[in-house]
């Protein structure tokens, strides 16, 4: 499927939104979608959802956050009681001592109140740049792009950047993103690639972006 037409990101997104409506959603922004709309409930979700799938990091996510949604109330509770609300995600006894950790600094050092700033939230252990951007991005409404495997590889096979690591992808991404789709991106990308644009044999036949894309590194479609 040769490109026949320029890559244009406004048509773009107004593609994505119609491809992905009827998909299952990030799990962030699921959770927000369903009242898990603080910082600290969407930094905790997303410590969760690292190598997690999204079926399960929503689940397990909810799980924790019916027995505690605050600093407060996560702090009042044992590293085996995470552990055991938390058990469906890889790596759990890790991200348990994380969660509470993060959830004691809160308290000791910020009164309960997290900060909506990126260099607080990546001095907290197991938390990387794209959990501090997808946090304060879907969170705070923070102009932040979180870079995930899907973003990174639907944006160069598109052909609109030319990255070879989602951390590069990042930066390249703030070069030429119109600042408005900073947050957008994400909701939008996860979904499509993993159901539409997926890693491996995308489904570029039934794709409404194909005219523009340069389907970049596509050995073998459908």
């Amino acid at each position: 499927m040769p490109k026949n037409e320029a890559f244009n990101i406004e048509k773009a997104f107004v593609l994505l939104r119609k491809e992905v409506k009827d998909l299952p959603k990030a799990a962030l922004f699921d959770l927000y979608d369903q009242g898990y709309t603080s910082l600290f409930e969407q930094l905790v979700a997303c410590i969760i959802s690292i190598r997690t799938y999204d079926e399960v990091t929503v689940p397990t996510a909810l799980k924790l956050f019916e027995q505690a949604r605050t600093p407060e109330e996560i702090s009042k509770l044992s590293k085996a009681q995470i552990d055991r609300l938390i058990k469906g995600c890889t790596f759990y006894e890790s991200k348990s001592r994380q969660i509470l950790a993060i959830a004691k600094t809160i308290i000791d050092e910020y009164q309960g109140d997290l900060p909506a700033d990126f260099d607080t939230l990546l001095n907290f252990k197991g938390v990387g740049p794209k959990c501090a951007n997808l946090a304060l991005g879907i969170a705070c409404r923070q102009m932040r792009i979180g870079v995930d495997v899907h973003v990174h590889r639907v944006c160069n096979r598109w052909g609109y950047i030319e990255a070879n690591s989602p951390e590069k992808s990042v930066f390249a991404l703030q070069q030429k993103l119109p600042e408005k789709y900073s947050v957008e991106i994400n909701r939008l990308l996860v979904p499509f690639g993993k159901h539409v644009c997926r890693g491996t044999v995308p489904l570029c036949s039934q794709c409404t972006l194909n005219s523009m894309c340069e389907q970049r590194g596509v050995k073998k479609y459908q």
